[in-house]
């Protein structure tokens, strides 16, 4: 994965994208386990569990302002509401899939059942099997629809997964329209003006990477 963009400002703090990644993956972490109220978790087990430091789960959680008690470690629950509350929005974010093939949908399907506040609100695609049609539970739209519906549905982030010989001229659409988040499946590089953030996911990329990686 890579990411394009500047230092993320969430109120008045400034938090490295990375940093933002993890903390969103602690959160979903700690969602997955059973504790009780009032239990605490040290900085050591949230880092054997990703594949971290303690050190850099403990610098991540200082920028939120959260320090963990020496002889039990940090409260669960203050720790789960404090990230909510760094890397939320509080209403959340209206969310669009663009491009209903069987990885648009797929990802639909994931993101629906995903406990977030990213509410999908829509689809679009250019397939006439598909348009006014819904995919678990969601309207598909035609990709023409799509200065009128991201208004009406106040979508903010658009996940991109139209082929890649049409992706720019879609990512072009979405911004010009008020989208201001992209998180793109295609191997298009954009060119984005500095208030939209682009964040792009080169399936091929991360396997190369893989394979190096594990080389004899």
């Amino acid at each position: 994965m890579t990411k394009i963009g500047k230092l993320l400002t969430t109120n008045q703090m400034k938090l490295p994208p990375r940093c933002v990644e993890r903390l969103s993956k602690y959160r979903r972490l700690l969602g997955t386990m059973n504790f009780t109220d009032g239990e605490y978790i040290f900085s050591h087990h949230l880092a054997d569990m990703l594949n971290l430091s303690p050190e850099q789960v403990r610098r991540d959680l200082m920028l939120i302002g959260l320090s963990g008690n020496r002889r039990k470690g940090y409260p669960v629950k203050a720790l789960v509401e404090l990230i909510g509350k760094t890397i939320d929005k509080e209403e959340g974010h209206n969310v669009a899939i663009v491009g209903a093939g069987n990885l648009g949908k797929a990802i639909l399907r994931f993101l629906r059942k995903a406990h977030t506040k990213l509410n999908i609100v829509a689809a679009f695609d250019i397939d006439s099997n598909k348009i006014n049609k819904e995919i678990s539970g969601i309207t598909c739209y035609h990709i023409n629809h799509i200065p009128e519906i991201v208004k009406k549905l106040k979508i903010s982030i658009a996940v991109l997964t139209v082929p890649s010989e049409v992706a720019k001229e879609v990512a072009e659409l979405l911004m010009s329209n008020g989208v201001k988040g992209i998180l793109n499946f295609t191997s298009v590089h954009f060119d984005l003006p500095p208030d939209v953030y682009l964040k792009d996911y080169d399936i091929i990329t991360s396997l190369e990477e893989i394979g190096f990686f594990i080389k004899d």
